[in-house]
């Protein structure tokens, strides 16, 4: 999947090909769509049954799915379990940055509330962590814009996206400083990577 991300590939038909076992090109719309809600569902702790539920499939279908993906994806797993343990043992998780999330529920003796505290163990070190490199980025971009004396302003952020209001004069540079602060705000062995689009609103530039 490193890999994957690297090449710059679509990650969802790659997961898809994987699973499936069968080459890149002949997956499917259908097999890709479901790749992409495992990708999105399974690192975040879904269950068989919630799988089923958000791919509108029998649960043997979606056991198959998960089971193809810890083979394919073997840490992966190990990663979810790493997180539970870590979390069972000192009651948090951690984000990259070291901000913390108390997990008080992690070690209860009812299934039901530990299972959740659990999913909040796989969940939070990955949005937390992507939380915390869109803020380091908007800090970033603030910054660069009083020293630049930018006019255009940052108006919204929405999950990992940010809006501006940009004076025309200056959308090459302001294009040129958000894109440099988002893919800089933090090293990975998979580099970030940041696009841009553009329109008189949000639904346009999309």
């Amino acid at each position: 999947m490193i890999e994957a991300f690297k090449e710059g590939d679509d990650i969802h038909a790659a997961t898809a090909a994987k699973v499936y076992k069968i080459s890149i090109d002949k997956v499917t719309r259908e097999q890709r769509s479901k790749a992409k809600t495992a990708n999105f569902g399974i690192i975040y702790g879904i269950s068989v049954f919630g799988l089923a539920e958000r791919m509108n499939v029998d649960r043997k279908e979606a056991k198959e799915l998960i089971d193809g993906y810890f083979e394919t994806y073997p840490q992966i797993k190990e990663y979810m379990d790493k997180s539970i343990d870590i979390a069972r043992g000192q009651g948090y998780i951690e984000t990259i940055f070291g901000r913390k999330r108390y997990l008080p529920d992690i070690n209860s003796r009812n299934s039901v509330v530990r299972g959740y505290a659990e999913r909040n163990a796989i969940n939070a070190p990955i949005q937390g962590s992507a939380a915390d490199i869109i803020k380091v980025a908007m800090v970033r971009i603030y910054q660069r814009f009083q020293s630049e004396s930018i006019k255009s302003k940052m108006i919204l952020q929405v999950h990992d996206e940010l809006n501006f209001s940009v004076v025309p004069e200056e959308k090459d540079k302001v294009q040129k400083i958000v894109i440099e602060e988002m893919e800089n705000a933090y090293r990975m062995q998979v580099p970030l990577r940041a696009d841009c689009g553009w329109g008189s609103n949000w639904l346009e530039a999309h």
